[in-house]
C-alpha cells in the first residue's frame, strides 16, 4: 500500500511539474486568421508541448481598435498580435511593439526568405522591424469569361492598358445590358496610386515626409483622370468599397464583368459571394502591366508581453515554416508571404472555381514583381483626405486640379 501511495504521489508530482513548466500565451487575431491559427496549433504543439496557446479573436475593426487602446495605455495586449497591412504603420508609431530587428530576434536576417515587398511594410524609417509578414494579396483582374465572349472582347484587350480597359469595357457593358464593368471607379484610382512609385517614395509622402499629393504629380492626376473617365462612361456600379452591401449584391446577381482584388477573393467568391458562377470567372494581371498587393497580414509582439520567448517561437512557426504557410493557404486561401511556401505542388494545380485555370502560378509571378511600398505613420490621415478628394471629382463637385490642390493643403495642415 505504501508503495502504491508513493507511485501515486510521484505521478501527481510529475503532472504538477509538467503543468508548472508550461507557458500560456495569448494571441489576438481576426477572421480568417483565427481559422489559420486553429489549424496551425496541432503542429505547433507537437514542436512545443510546453507552450499553451489561447486564441482571442475579434471582428476585424474591433481587433485593431482594441490593439490601439492596449498599445496606448500600455496594458491589455496579447502576447502575439495579428496586424493587417493597413494598420502596420500606425502601430509602428511609438514603442508599443517589440523591435524584432534586435537580439534575440534578429529578424532582419529573415528578410530574404520573404517576398521582397513585405518586410519594408513593417520596417520603420529608423530601421525597427515591428512585425513579420505571414500572407499577401497579389493583385489580379478577375473577369467573367462569358460576358467578354458575348461582346467579342479578348481578356488581353482589357488589361493591355487603362485606355484599352475603358474602350473595350464599353463594348462588354453594351453587349450585356444591366452589367457593370467594375464595382466602383475609385478602385482604378487606388491601383494607379499604388504603382509606378519612385524608389523611396510612399503613397503620399517621400522619405523626408514631404507631401506628394499635388495637381502637378502625374501619378495622382492619372489616377483621378482614369477613375473619372470610368464614372463618366457609366461603367461602374457606384458600389463603394469591397464588402459593402451594394458591392456584395452586384457580385451575387452576376452584374459585374471585372473586379480588381487580391488572390484571396477567390475564396469568398466560391464560398458565398458568387458561388452560382463557378467556372465563369478567370484571372489575369492588372491593366498596363502593373503589379500591386491587396492587403497582407503580419504578426508582432507587443513590448508589454511577459512571454516574449514563447511568443517569438509561435511567430516564427506561423511565418517561417513552409509547411505551415502551405497549410494556411489550403485553409483559407491566404497566399504565403514566405517564398518557400509558394513552391508546393498545390500551386501547379488548377483552381476549380476559375475553370481549373492555373491562376496560382500567375499570382506567384505577380507577387515577385510587386515593388516595396514605404509606409508612413501619417498614411491613414492622407488616405482619407485623398479618398474624399476623389469622391468630389467623381460626383462632379470639383475638377481634378482643384481637388488635388485642396487635398495637398489639407494634408500639409493636418500633418504638421
Amino acid at each position: 500500500m505504501k508503495i502504491q501511495r508513493l507511485f501515486v504521489a510521484a505521478a501527481l508530482l510529475s503532472v504538477s511539474l509538467a503543468t508548472a513548466q508550461k507557458t500560456t500565451i495569448t494571441v489576438g487575431v481576426f477572421p480568417d486568421l483565427d481559422s489559420v491559427l486553429k489549424a496551425a496549433l496541432p503542429g505547433f504543439n507537437k514542436l512545443y508541448p510546453d507552450i499553451d496557446v489561447k486564441i482571442n479573436s475579434l471582428a476585424y475593426a474591433d481587433h485593431h481598435n482594441a490593439l490601439t487602446t492596449a498599445l496606448s495605455t500600455g496594458k491589455g495586449a496579447n502576447d502575439v498580435e495579428a496586424i493587417d497591412f493597413g494598420y502596420v504603420a500606425k502601430f509602428a508609431e511609438g514603442n508599443g511593439m517589440t523591435d524584432l530587428s534586435k537580439a534575440p530576434y534578429n529578424a532582419a536576417a529573415l528578410a530574404s526568405k520573404f517576398v521582397g515587398f513585405t518586410f519594408p511594410q513593417a520596417t520603420t524609417q529608423d530601421g525597427r522591424i515591428v512585425a513579420i509578414p505571414t500572407d499577401i494579396g497579389p493583385g489580379s483582374m478577375f473577369y467573367r469569361t462569358d460576358l467578354l465572349a458575348k461582346a467579342g472582347v479578348r481578356p488581353s484587350q482589357l488589361n493591355a492598358s487603362w485606355d484599352s480597359y475603358i474602350t473595350n469595357g464599353k463594348k462588354v457593358v453594351a453587349a450585356n445590358p444591366g452589367t457593370f464593368l467594375i464595382p466602383d471607379a475609385s478602385e482604378a484610382a487606388q491601383i494607379i496610386l499604388r504603382t509606378g512609385l519612385k524608389a523611396g517614395d510612399g503613397l503620399y509622402f517621400d522619405k523626408s515626409n514631404k507631401v506628394l499629393i499635388s495637381p502637378d504629380n502625374a501619378r495622382f492626376v492619372k489616377a483621378f483622370t482614369v477613375a473619372k473617365q470610368i464614372r463618366d462612361a457609366k461603367l461602374d456600379a457606384k458600389a463603394g468599397g469591397a464588402f459593402s452591401p451594394e458591392w456584395t449584391t452586384a457580385f451575387q446577381k452576376g452584374n459585374l464583368a471585372t473586379e480588381f482584388s487580391g488572390a484571396w477573393l477567390v475564396g469568398h467568391m466560391q464560398n458565398w459571394l458568387a458561388k452560382d458562377f463557378t467556372g465563369k470567372w478567370n484571372a489575369q494581371n492588372l491593366p498596363g502591366n502593373t503589379f500591386a498587393s491587396w492587403g497582407g497580414s503580419f504578426y508582432g509582439i507587443p513590448t508589454q508581453s511577459t512571454n516574449k520567448d514563447a511568443a517569438w517561437k509561435l511567430v516564427q512557426y506561423l511565418t517561417t515554416n513552409p509547411a505551415q504557410q502551405v497549410l494556411a493557404f489550403k485553409t483559407t486561401g491566404a497566399f504565403p508571404a514566405l517564398k518557400a511556401g509558394q513552391s508546393d505542388a498545390v500551386f501547379n494545380q488548377g483552381v476549380p472555381y476559375l475553370a481549373n485555370q492555373k491562376a496560382r502560378l500567375l499570382w506567384r509571378t505577380a507577387a515577385a514583381k510587386i515593388q516595396p511600398l514605404d509606409v508612413n505613420k501619417l498614411d491613414p490621415i492622407a488616405d482619407q483626405i485623398v479618398s474624399d478628394a476623389l469622391g468630389s471629382v467623381l460626383d462632379g463637385s470639383k475638377d481634378i486640379p482643384t481637388a488635388l490642390a485642396d487635398a495637398q493643403r489639407l494634408v500639409e495642415r493636418r500633418t504638421r
